[in-house]
């Protein structure tokens, strides 16, 4: 079923491409700057460190619905083997078996495509089953750090956890801002807290992926305007699900990655940032979330830390 023409006039007004010239592959993170960076490393006063990822485990965050994103499967290849001969020092090895969007992680420009395109106009067809990305693969992003802001959706709107299927609006990222008494700006790397990763800490996974709070198609504009560099939040699917436009699906992904070439995190654990940010008051931070630079990969696991 083709696009609807709501779709694409939001992507009309949202759209990149070209922005930072034909060759561009890493989009909204030209907008990190030196100057952007030193801003960042200014938030920080008592060195409080937060970190935001999920343990990589087997019976992680996956529940089977995306064929292939399997859940971290840790194996032991040696242990304490004296591989120089007897009497040496002995060592353990280790390899794992995962999806690379498993647990917490960033998506790549190219995760997804539509109309036949990736980021900046590029064919979808430069996706290729043993080369990957050829076009803004994940390690086209190198370092991942600068000013993050937590938009509290959650805490803004009095509730510990928004309910399954709220799509989060303009409205409330604009509350969580005022809540946190600081305005996003051009660079900054925004975490939206939803609550809903509550339900995974507390053991029902199913209940995480579906129904889930997320955001709305009307946000990307919202980004847009304040030329936000990257976004994450502390749910699955990152956008509402199911979706709020019927038979539309994952339009938030297609607008943000294809069209704006702004990188996109998921299954944050943002507890106890929230919990940090309460207690100090104060809801801006450095962000240290740099991808793992898998050549070709269209995401990475990623262990974020915000320091406050």
């Amino acid at each position: 079923m083709a696009l609807p023409a709501e779709f694409h006039d939001i992507a009309e007004r949202v759209n990149n491409w070209g922005r930072w010239g034909a060759d561009d592959e890493i989009g909204t993170l030209n907008l990190v700057t030196d100057e952007v960076v030193r801003r960042a490393v200014a938030e920080v006063r008592t060195g409080r460190r937060v970190p935001l990822a999920l343990p990589l485990r087997e019976d992680g965050v996956q529940t089977g619905m995306i064929p292939g994103r399997v859940n971290p499967l840790h194996t032991m290849v040696q242990i304490n083997q004296e591989i120089f001969g007897p009497g040496t020092v002995a060592c353990s090895d280790d390899t794992v078996t995962m999806g690379l969007q498993a647990a917490t992680h960033w998506d790549a420009l190219p995760h997804v495509s539509h109309s036949g395109r990736i980021y900046n106009g590029r064919p979808a067809a430069t996706v290729t089953a043993h080369g990957g990305a050829e076009f803004s693969g994940i390690e086209k992003a190198p370092y991942v750090v600068s000013r993050g802001v937590l938009l509290d959706v959650a805490r803004a709107r009095g509730v510990d956890r928004l309910e399954g299927g709220h799509a989060v609006t303009p409205e409330d990222l604009e509350a969580a801002e005022e809540l946190a008494g600081t305005r996003v700006r051009a660079g900054d790397i925004v975490l939206v807290r939803t609550g809903q990763m509550r339900v995974y800490l507390a053991g029902d996974r199913q209940a995480y992926a579906h129904p889930s709070p997320g955001l709305s198609v009307r946000t990307p504009e919202w980004f847009h305007a304040r030329d936000v560099a990257a976004v994450a939040n502390d749910t699955l699917t990152f956008e509402v699900f199911p979706p709020e436009i019927e038979d539309l699906w994952l339009p938030v992904h297609a607008l943000h990655l294809v069209e704006m070439g702004m990188m996109q995190g998921q299954n944050w654990n943002l507890e106890k940032l929230s919990t940090a940010c309460g207690q100090e008051k104060r809801y801006a931070f450095l962000l240290c979330a740099t991808p793992e630079p898998f050549v070709g990969g269209t995401g990475t696991p990623v262990a974020p830390v915000a320091v406050l």
